[in-house]
């Protein structure tokens, strides 16, 4: 009985957000169409590394050169790493047709390999902006030569808040999609 009273004063963590954010590919497959990759490219998508701030299902904010900080209340609802790799895969299979496989799928068909950095996915106080800076690596079928190109976009946001914060991220999202799916499918 004596700790009943307790029970209501343990917090075992932050209280969480009202929601959670996520990406929306602007290009997305279309719904029962069926992909063989013995008729169509296939490609093989690695989720991207990413820096420390970015491990983190937070938004980051760079204050200036050498400060980040988190946008409040503004939350992933998982890391952006894997989100932007969907967002990528959903890309190149809605805009070059491309067979996205799996890593176990890609041991039967190695196809093409995508893989980078996802250096920047967040918010530059300074310019007032949504960034995403994504740091590609592209290995093509049958080649050993790596081909390296870095994409960038950035979106203006009025205020740096929780409401802005993810249609922003999501359009520059979407524009580095675009520009990745255009370099792969030449």
């Amino acid at each position: 009985m004596a700790s009943l009273p307790l029970a209501g004063c343990i917090s075992f963590g932050a209280k969480p957000p009202p929601s959670l954010m996520t990406l929306q590919a602007q290009s997305a497959p279309t719904v029962g169409q069926t992909q063989n990759s013995a008729r169509a490219k296939s490609i093989t998508i690695q989720v991207p590394t990413t820096p420390q701030e970015l491990a983190t299902a937070r938004v980051p904010v760079q204050e200036d050169t050498t400060s980040i900080a988190y946008v409040k209340d503004a939350q992933w609802a998982e890391p952006p790493a894997r989100l932007f790799a969907r967002l990528v895969s959903d890309t190149l299979t809605a805009r070059e047709g491309r067979v996205v496989l799996s890593a176990r799928e890609s041991v039967a068909d190695a196809g093409d390999r995508l893989a980078g950095e996802l250096r920047q996915f967040g918010m530059d106080a300074v310019r007032r902006d949504a960034v995403v800076v994504f740091d590609a690596s592209l290995m093509r079928d049958g080649q050993t030569a790596i081909e390296k190109r870095r994409f960038e976009a950035r979106v203006p946001v009025g205020k740096i808040d929780a409401e802005s914060v993810g249609p922003a991220l999501n359009q520059a999202a979407n524009q580095v999609a675009q520009q990745v799916a255009d370099w792969v499918g030449r």
